[in-house]
């Protein structure tokens, strides 16, 4: 597993590539742009060459883009939808550039609308998108289980995927916390290890491409999306450690994002106590087997 985390691109793409071996990472994901606003970033191929040259020289070993927070391709605001799509298909391109493995987006919310209906806007809007752009694939990430979002469990995330056309270029992104606040049970080895055999059953395990490492601040199946700096949530060390040394998610990109600010020492702290409760996860495992 590559643990990692989310850095700022601050002063320039290469400068992520700085922040994250500086956080002893071995992934890193960025945003393409400002998070919270429609404005793109307009990167120059001397960009796109300078992180390469940067990432193809660092420890680092993946980098993934998660897509601004604006995003809705589900709603049926057609202003809002047409955004969405330029500012996904933006973000796609930068990847394309980049060499990413691959844009996380949160698809969007049907809000009252009916799921059928909103759930094929959604794919309209992807199979767009893809068109849009050449090879980075789009990562579909999985929510904390509220009526609104799509995405909150395996069988709206295999829907998505349905209606987006099914190509080798959708896949997931996986959220601990997410899976935890929408009534998930992963606390155990052997409950993490249901949820990964309904994971694969419903959507392959080859559709998943990263993973969101979180503690959540809000209690199990309260559909509250609400992180909080690993060990310290309802999860705690001992809901983590499954979820980290899950085998099936071997070599996978595990990204937290729990930093609250461009702080290296808080984010380097983060990386070696999800690196640690990985290693204790494992050990665990292994002394079961051992006792079996």
């Amino acid at each position: 597993m590559l643990i990692g985390i989310h850095v700022s691109t601050a002063g320039g793409l290469d400068r992520a590539v700085e922040r994250g071996t500086e956080r002893e990472a071995d992934a890193i994901q960025i945003f393409n742009q400002s998070p919270r606003a429609w404005r793109p970033t307009g990167y120059s191929d001397d960009d796109f060459g300078a992180f390469r040259k940067a990432f193809d020289a660092s420890r680092l070993e993946a980098v993934v883009i998660h897509a601004i927070y604006l995003i809705n391709l589900a709603g049926d605001d057609r202003e809002v939808r047409d955004k969405s799509m330029q500012s996904l298909a933006h973000a796609l391109r930068v990847g394309d550039g980049i060499g990413a493995d691959g844009v996380v987006v949160h698809a969007g919310s049907r809000k009252r609308d009916p799921y059928a209906e909103a759930t094929n806007r959604a794919g309209k809007a992807i199979r767009r998108v893809l068109e849009e752009s050449e090879s980075c694939p789009l990562l579909l990430e999985n929510t904390a289980g509220t009526q609104g979002p799509l995405g909150r469990n395996f069988d709206e995330l295999a829907d998505l995927i349905d209606v987006g056309g099914g190509g080798k270029r959708l896949g997931v992104c996986i959220d601990c916390c997410h899976l935890f606040a929408s009534g998930f049970e992963v606390g155990t080895p052997d409950a993490m290890s249901l949820v990964v055999d309904e994971l694969d059953a419903k959507l392959g395990l080859d559709r998943v491409h990263c993973l969101h490492v979180n503690d959540s601040a809000a209690p199990q199946a309260s559909n509250r999306d609400r992180h909080a700096e690993l060990g310290t949530g309802e999860m705690g060390k001992a809901g983590l450690r499954p979820f980290l040394s899950e085998p099936r998610f071997e070599k996978l990109p595990a990204l937290i994002e729990t930093n609250k600010s461009d702080n290296a020492e808080h984010d380097r702290i983060e990386v070696k106590t999800a690196k640690r409760l990985r290693r204790e996860g494992i050990r665990r495992r292994r002394g079961k087997r051992r006792s079996a």
